[in-house]
């Protein structure tokens, strides 16, 4: 099972579920949403594994205040009472350091230890990449989420793969997988293998989002699931409007993904022969 397998399934999908996504595209997570996925029932002892998380954030020369935000927010206490309560909100390094020093015994803290450590690494693993190399790794999620979308849709009732699929790109691109390969000048079947980061990215948030609805609204009808997909794709298309992004169909076409791997590999081997004749020499 791959590592974006295991976190989508199980019990891994509760954190998935808690999570958020903020204005500028990082995600995070509600400190008292947390404490409840970690069996803590007391804030005042939560709040002290906050305390040994953010410690251990300083002793790793980390700045604190970028991965734990103090906020505040109203709740209500009785009929017509309300007072004000301490969060955090925490990306996703808080959330692996709060882990790593919440009670191993509690239920779900180990959960979390592997789920934040996986999302961890990979993000560490992105943020390493060159834009080739990122291209193939969000080319790669793209398949693989595919393939669970292909899965999920089925459940749902769609046997007409076609219209089901050629419905999310008319969403998102507001036109067919036709008639944007014509548009970009670009072969048959090769929109995705044609597409940079940018576009990849906004295919992968249309695929995962479809996914989660069609399970999480227990979609049966094909019609429903066609429809559904036609939505999410509409929906990321128009966020990309509203923040002022350019349009994917406006983006234009780069070179295929099979050359940018042959360019990666070659660059790899070039890498490996330049270290290991660096040793030799010792």
């Amino acid at each position: 099972m791959t590592n974006n397998e295991m976190i989508s399934q199980g019990p891994f999908k509760d954190f998935e579920t808690i999570k958020s996504i903020d204005e500028n595209g990082v995600e995070f997570w509600m400190a008292r949403q947390l404490m409840e996925l970690l069996s803590y029932a007391q804030w005042s002892n939560f709040e002290e594994v906050i305390a040994k998380a953010a410690k251990s954030s300083i002793s790793s020369g980390q700045n604190v205040d970028n991965h734990f935000v103090r906020s505040e927010k109203m709740v209500k206490i009785g009929s017509n009472t309300v007072r004000s309560v301490i969060d955090w909100k925490l990306d996703r390094y808080a959330c692996y350091l709060i882990a790593q020093n919440a009670d191993s015994n509690k239920e779900n803290v180990a959960l979390a230890q592997t789920y934040f450590a996986v999302q961890t690494r990979k993000q560490e693993i992105l943020e390493n990449l060159s834009d080739d190399e990122k291209r193939l790794f969000i080319r790669g999620e793209v398949t693989g989420e595919n393939k669970k979308l292909a899965q999920v849709a089925k459940e749902a009732g769609v046997s007409k793969f076609g219209l089901f699929n050629d419905a999310g790109y008319r969403g998102l691109y507001g036109m067919s997988k036709a008639d944007i390969e014509t548009r970009k000048q670009i072969k048959k079947g090769e929109l995705l293998d044609r597409a940079g980061n940018t576009e990849l990215a906004a295919n992968l948030f249309r695929i995962t989002q479809t996914s989660e609805k069609l399970k999480k609204d227990r979609i049966h009808v094909e019609r429903d699931a066609i429809q559904t997909h036609f939505m999410i794709g509409g929906k990321v298309r128009q966020t990309i409007k509203d923040i002022g992004g350019i349009l994917p169909e406006e983006l234009p076409p780069e070179k295929h993904i099979k050359e940018v791997k042959k360019e990666v590999n070659k660059l790899q081997k070039q890498q490996l022969k330049t270290i290991h004749g660096s040793k030799s020499k010792k």
